[in-house]
């Protein structure tokens, strides 16, 4: 008998036939909701970019933020990169794997616990051909804007530098869970700001860990 919690029994590729059809109309319908709200907020709200040249050096960069702030990132638009991002792949995640497909953005399944390395291993390749990536260093689940070491790993192995994001925005809802995402609201002013891309080397691993916690800063 499989003691794992209901939640998180199945992956989305292992969803049992019986639920599949309402799996996936929860899954589609909730994706498409979200796309159009983050498409509403983006074409209603003044978005400032901020630094934005610094990442005008280089074709590809592993973009680096904390998990609070993932509903904002859809807001606006990268500039024209391929982007590929490794998803989590529970059942229940379904909806964020297709709203990262809407956007244009490959997705390679993966978490910590759930063929995490084998994913990041894929992202690494794809770094090295050129594409670009996002990745929340206090993801999947915390602690809340604790750095974790995977960033500087993928960087390191691939040779792409890290280039830290920071948001604010003047309304948002700031909603229940470990990571108190903040969802903006619409007719906002947002602000992103880009800070210098860091590079990653054996020599300077430790040194790279603490401007990247340095750049992304706490939010209030």
């Amino acid at each position: 008998m499989d003691k794992r919690p209901f939640t998180s029994r199945y992956t989305v590729d292992e969803v049992p036939l019986v639920l599949r059809p309402f799996h996936n109309i929860f899954s589609y319908g909730l994706a498409f909701f979200l796309f159009a709200y983050a498409r509403l907020v983006k074409f209603t709200s003044r978005i400032e970019f901020v630094g934005r040249e610094r990442t005008e050096k280089r074709s590809n960069h592993i973009y680096c933020y904390w998990h609070v702030f993932s509903p904002l990132a859809f807001a606006f638009s990268y500039k024209a990169e391929r982007h590929v991002w490794m998803q989590h792949p529970g059942w229940l995640n379904k909806h964020m794997q297709v709203v990262v497909r809407l956007f244009g953005i490959e997705v390679v399944p993966g978490s910590t616990g759930h063929g995490g390395r084998k994913a990041a291993d894929e992202i690494v390749e794809r770094l090295k051909q050129g594409c670009s990536t996002v990745v929340l260093p206090d993801a999947p689940r915390g602690p809340r804007c604790v750095l974790k070491d995977g960033v500087l790993h993928m960087s390191l192995q691939s040779g792409v530098p890290i280039a830290p994001v920071r948001f604010s925005t003047a309304r948002y809802l700031e909603l229940r869970g470990w990571d108190r995402k903040r969802m903006p609201m619409p007719f906002n002013r947002i602000r992103v700001e880009f800070q210098e891309p860091i590079e990653v080397t054996d020599e300077s691993f430790e040194e790279a860990r603490e401007r990247l916690r340095k750049a992304l800063g706490v939010p209030n």
